[in-house]
């Protein structure tokens, strides 16, 4: 489905470096360096997220991160810019309904402001392509890309 809006709010960016997922199991330890670069600011985008199944961590790949967090970086996220209103309803399902047509596996993950949305990066310009003809805009740097309708 299309986005339910044309306001920039709503327009796409594909974040520029990969990222890790990093599924934890109940009571195992946050690495400390992890821990420290949260805390500390390295790493442009950090997750953490804790249940009493699990705990995921998700990030934005950097430098200085372990090497086996390097190795699970296999993914690329599109980010909603943003900020959209609490009161917007559907956005996740009409973004993620032509991607799940497309057969693109999707991790998604919110904040107060906006959504993210990581795809396989071997699968990126698959997931562009179908959200473009989907209607949806991707902005890059000062660029707007335009869908192909």
């Amino acid at each position: 489905m299309p986005p339910p809006s044309s306001s920039s709010s709503l327009h796409l960016q594909v974040l520029s470096e990969p990222f890790f997922v990093v599924q934890l199991q109940p009571g195992q330890e946050v690495p400390p360096c992890i821990l420290k670069d949260l805390t500390g600011g390295k790493g442009g985008f950090f997750s953490v997220t804790r249940t009493k199944d699990e705990i995921s961590l998700v990030g934005e790949s950097y430098k200085w991160m372990p090497a086996s967090y390097k190795e699970q970086s296999t993914w690329m996220c599109i980010k909603i810019l943003g900020p959209m209103e609490h009161s917007l309803t559907g956005i996740m399902a009409d973004f993620t309904a032509p991607l799940k047509e497309a057969k693109v596996p999707v991790f998604a993950l919110s904040t107060w402001n906006t959504d993210y949305v990581l795809v396989p990066t071997e699968m990126l310009s698959d997931a562009i392509r179908v959200l473009e003809r989907d209607g949806w805009v991707f902005v890059q740097g000062s660029k707007t890309r335009v869908a192909r309708l």
